[in-house]
């Protein structure tokens, strides 16, 4: 079953993380330095924050599908919503190893669709700047730009 992903900012992390745990009645699954994530199943939703240095408030919104399978369909649902798709294979973001689409809403609104397979030590990837393992989609290129299809991840990613 897929789930609902919330991704905040905060800037106290320790006063954050003891507002959620009474919240949601829950430990964090996961508490790093730097971030913490709840995998709740009532509601059904992976929610997340991170003391990163952004802006406080709604990083951004996201579905989390269970398999390879669930990740391309929400590509097809991307592509077919009409908006710039940027495709994020193997990514190490958020202490775990993710495929992933990002996009924006009419709003601006950053979602991101992605399928977990694995964990990882850090935060982000050691070539990445640090700011945010949630690229823009204008930063990307995405593939439908280049001339591929943008969401049919190739053989094997998934």
């Amino acid at each position: 079953m897929n789930r609902f992903h919330v991704h905040l900012n905060v800037t106290d992390l320790q006063a954050s993380i003891r507002f959620y745990t009474q919240l949601f009645a829950s430990a964090p699954a996961v508490v790093k330095p730097d971030y913490a994530k709840w995998m709740l199943d009532d509601p059904r939703v992976n929610f997340a924050i991170s003391d990163t240095g952004r802006a406080p408030g709604v990083d951004h919104l996201g579905l989390q599908a269970e398999d390879g399978g669930g990740l391309r369909e929400f590509g097809r649902r991307l592509d077919a919503a009409g908006g710039a798709v940027v495709p994020e294979e193997a990514a190490v973001c958020c202490y775990a190893r993710s495929d992933k689409f990002w996009t924006e809403d009419p709003q601006g609104t950053r979602w991101e669709t992605f399928h977990t397979f694995g964990d990882a030590t850090t935060y982000h990837a050691a070539d990445a700047d640090g700011a945010a393992c949630a690229p823009g989609p204008v930063a990307m290129e995405p593939r439908a730009r280049q001339g591929a299809a943008c969401c049919a991840p190739p053989a094997g990613c998934c």
